[in-house]
């Protein structure tokens, strides 16, 4: 039989008609071919798959078929012409499953991706009588893909893909690559067992387990061995997944390397902190905010009151009754809950014998593993608040003659015995330094030409600085102003004096 009287006999059949029926339904595309490489037929999904109505706008050879349609393969080689599947059919080549991205003539971006299979059909000869292509689109699928790998590349948190059939490593992120130190070609050529990423899991045999049954793993910390030699902290989490439909497990990580740091730190700081706490000379206590419970205390505490640390651990300190009265614990506490920290506070604290001393209170506000407290420290004053009172006694006794003593004298001594508050209103600051100067020697009871001659002044330079003295402090009399300056700790005696200079005393006199 010659080659044309068979194709037309082949178009004419009632063998293709009824082949039509059978696949014009299909949901998979279908295209005839004759040997010839003529197109003779396609069914609707294969013309919505091209993006065409009619047959005729397929092509009507497999060379019209190639000009109008531009095929490449997914690593966007473009195909050659003997490369596209219809030429590969018409040549008689059996193939299955390849994939190609189409784009129409003209246009840089493929519209579809199809993945493509053939058949050859054959007269009693076994020679071709009907070449067919028989094609899926599945540009959703390798969207989704391609959405996924933007998404896995992308995301910050190291995640790694390995093929259940194999175990080994099929994809790997940026985030995996800059925690671990690997290179990416490197993880890719192996395995699970290769880089294992179990390494001394928690729960390791678990697992392994879930993994080998391609089930879900959950979170546990392990430590990843690195190329550099040492060791990440992490925690890894498995999620089986499909990747052009085989089984793959996702690894997903957190690193903890920087908890570990800081763990490591905070311990090597309590351990200092337990170091310092327990040899200072001063005695500190640790109490928590819940009723003020003693967490802990040092061994000067333990000196200072008496008390053994089996014996006051555990117990709050109003129970303990350190405190002299009950008043004075609820305003220590009352403060120490306001969120107030003690400095320097002046208190009465009773000893385990019931001796009451004198002591200082300071506290301050720490977090001692993951805990509010405070840390108290005590010094005993006294011996120092009885040579107070010894003093004040003596000077008491001393006062009650005070025909000897000069004015200044009883000053220094009614302070010592009675110290005065803060005073309130112009301070020091507010004079200038010559000012400071004059003050000094009014409080050493020089009168103005005397004060003139000590600092190469003028009279009428001394007489504007102390009207300007007077007038900053409020006083219009000399022992006023000495009074004035003796409140505040200034009596002239530690203050040095200068002559002023020429221009100094022109620019004052001015």
């Amino acid at each position: 039989m010659t080659v044309a009287p068979a194709l037309k006999s082949l178009r004419d059949s009632a063998d293709l008609r009824h082949l039509r029926q059978i696949i014009a339904g299909l949901d998979e595309g279908v295209i005839l071919v004759d040997p010839d490489q003529s197109i003779l037929w396609a069914n609707e999904a294969a013309l919505g798959m091209h993006g065409v109505d009619t047959v005729e706008a397929l092509g009507a050879t497999v060379d019209e078929y190639r000009g109008r349609f531009q095929l490449r393969y997914r690593n966007n080689h473009r195909l050659r012409g003997a490369d596209y599947p219809i030429e590969r059919v018409v040549a008689g080549e059996a193939f299955s499953e390849v994939v190609v991205e189409v784009a129409v003539a003209g246009e840089d971006e493929p519209r579809w991706v199809h993945q493509v299979r053939s058949l050859v059909l054959t007269n009693v000869d076994e020679e071709p009588e009907c070449l067919v292509l028989v094609i899926q689109d599945v540009s959703a699928r390798f969207e989704a893909e391609d959405r996924f790998e933007q998404s896995f590349n992308a995301n910050p948190a190291p995640a790694i893909i390995c093929r259940l059939s194999d175990l080994r490593f099929v994809k790997v992120n940026q985030g995996f690559l800059e925690m671990t130190g690997h290179d990416r070609d490197t993880v890719l050529a192996r395995t699970v067992y290769d880089i294992d990423v179990l390494a001394r899991a928690e729960k390791r045999d678990l697992a392994k387990e879930r993994l080998q049954e391609g089930r879900t793993i959950p979170q546990m910390e392990a430590e990843l061995d690195l190329p550099n030699g040492g060791t990440k902290l992490v925690i890894v989490a498995g999620q089986p997944i499909d990747m052009g439909d085989q089984p793959c497990m996702l690894f997903t990580f957190a690193d903890l390397e920087p908890r570990r740091k800081a763990e490591t730190a905070l311990r090597q700081s309590e351990e200092r902190f337990t170091r310092t706490f327990s040899l200072a000379p001063v005695a500190l206590a640790i109490g928590a905010l819940d009723r003020h419970r003693l967490c802990d205390v040092n061994e000067a505490f333990t000196a200072l009151t008496g008390y053994g640390a089996d014996e006051i651990i555990g117990r709050p300190l109003g129970e303990v009754g350190l405190w002299e009265t009950p008043a004075l614990q609820s305003a220590l506490e009352g403060e120490i809950d306001a969120g107030h920290a003690l400095r320097d506070r002046e208190v009465r604290i009773r000893l385990k014998d019931g001796a009451i001393i004198d002591a200082i209170v300071s506290t301050e506000p720490i977090l001692l593993r993951d805990e509010a407290c405070v840390l108290w420290a005590m010094r005993d004053i006294s011996t120092r608040k009885a040579s107070e009172r010894e003093l004040v006694g003596a000077i008491e006794a001393v006062m009650q003659d005070t025909s000897w003593l000069s004015r200044s004298i009883m000053e220094k001594l009614a302070r010592v015995r009675a110290p005065q508050v803060e005073p309130s209103g112009v301070g020091l600051d507010e004079l200038t330094h010559r000012e400071r100067e004059v003050l000094a020697l009014i409080c050493r009871g020089l009168d103005d030409k005397s004060i003139a001659r000590t600092l190469d002044l003028s009279g009428n330079t001394v007489r504007n600085h102390v009207a300007r003295i007077y007038a900053k402090i409020g006083v219009n009399r000399r022992n006023a102003a000495a009074v004035w300056a003796r409140a505040r700790g200034f009596d002239g005696d530690s203050m040095p004096t200068a002559p002023a200079s020429d221009k100094q005393e022109r620019e004052i006199a001015a």
